[in-house]
């Protein structure tokens, strides 16, 4: 099993291009260690001042770090943790401003191949969904317990599931019989209320599985906490880089970034600023980045990703 890190070139070149890295000493944190890729290139290609600091609360990849610790030793340290506490990871460490941050906040081939952990329907498993499988409950739960307007509402709001309704009440209405505790007993039941759908590219479990997933681990809300104490410790010249893969995460991000680089609000035609805004970052590619025809075909998990980068003025 590989993990392929997704944009890897683009988003290096990003952060390793920050005024500061290049200068000379710099810190860049990897919010979103995984599969360890991006760190790795992170370490390989920047001189040897650069320090990286990962950060994860995945068992598994905290697993992986220890063959980076003895490739690159001091220039790698790993924080155990959740990325939506990076003020308080970065203070136990004794980290004040830092010089670049990533946030690939997809989940990588290790997450997706495990069935234990109950991130896809390809392989069949507890219906977890966990990132930390010691906190919070299981998408399990939320199957066997929410009613069906909050079965409905989350399938709608988090996966965009334009049959959002049907699907939640033909759960309801089938845990009564049997509680769906498997991966595979869930995907089961979507796919046979959509009888054709194996000619469609996409699994109608898809948003479904997508929308459990995010409210399982709160990851809407941990982004939107990362974004904001990410650009606070932030330096002067230093990058941020944020690869997502749905436009739920996409809009939010967006939308951070747009707002971050937004000057002076007064009416037109006042001669004189009075609102004293000021842009706090510089958009780096407004567009956003999608890979390329290449890596999609040697990665089609990296179909739906957008990059998105700025840096702090």
């Amino acid at each position: 099993m590989e993990h392929v890190p997704v944009l890897l070139q683009e988003s290096v070149e990003i952060l390793l291009g920050g005024s500061r890295v290049v200068a000379g000493a710099a810190v860049i944190v990897d919010a979103t260690f995984g599969g360890g890729g991006h760190t790795r290139r992170l370490l390989e290609c920047g001189h040897d001042k650069v320090a990286v600091v990962a950060i994860d609360r995945d068992p598994a990849a905290i697993a992986r770090s220890d063959s980076l610790q003895q490739d690159f030793g001091e220039r790698f340290k790993l924080l155990p943790g959740n990325f939506s506490d990076l003020e308080q990871l970065l203070d136990q460490a004794g980290i004040g401003k830092i010089d670049g941050l990533l946030l690939d906040i997809g989940l990588s081939s290790f997450q997706l191949e495990e069935g234990a952990r109950g991130f896809s329907f390809q392989s069949d498993g507890p219906l977890d969904m966990r990132m930390d499988p010691d906190a919070g409950e299981p998408a399990a739960a939320i199957i066997r317990e929410a009613d069906c307007d909050t079965l409905i509402r989350i399938f709608r709001d988090f996966g965009e599931e334009p049959y959002a309704g049907a699907i939640a009440r033909k759960i309801v209405a089938a845990r009564v019989q049997k509680p769906f505790l498997t991966t595979h007993s869930l995907a089961q039941l979507i796919a046979d209320m959509v009888p054709d759908y194996k000619r469609s590219r996409r699994h109608p479990a898809t948003k479904v599985f997508q929308a459990l997933r995010i409210v399982v681990n709160d990851e809407l809300g941990a982004l939107e906490k990362v974004l904001k104490a990410g650009l606070e410790r932030l330096s002067q010249g230093g990058r941020m880089v944020v690869i997502s893969y749905h436009s739920l995460e996409d809009r939010l991000v967006k939308r951070f970034f747009r707002e971050s680089a937004k000057g002076c609000i007064c009416p037109p035609g006042i001669p004189v600023c009075g609102c004293g805004r000021i842009s706090r970052v510089k958009i780096i590619n407004r567009s956003g980045l999608r890979p390329q025809r290449v890596e999609i075909e040697r990665n089609p998990r990296s179909r739906s990703a957008c990059l998105r980068a700025i840096e702090r003025l």
